[in-house]
């Protein structure tokens, strides 16, 4: 396992206390999950670029809600 330093200005350690009171985690579990946050944000970036470059090519489309409902009724009787 890593030991990492990290400086921080009294602004940023106000953050990371009060953002650690808040979501009642010690200093290192916050960091941990605010890293992993945004590690998640960018695959789900990824995955969101790729629909829409595959939607722009009409490979696929974003279906609403009402046409799923629409459907179901259709198919059910």
């Amino acid at each position: 396992m890593a030991v990492i330093s990290l400086r921080l200005n009294e602004k940023e350690e106000s953050m990371i206390e009060f953002l650690s009171n808040y979501y009642e985690q010690d200093r290192s579990a916050l960091i941990k999950y605010s890293l992993k946050e945004l590690y998640e944000d960018i695959i789900d970036k990824e995955a969101i670029n790729e629909f829409e470059a595959k939607e722009k090519k009409g490979e696929v489309r974003f279906i609403d809600s009402s046409e799923i409902i629409n459907e179901l009724f259709q198919n059910s009787g």
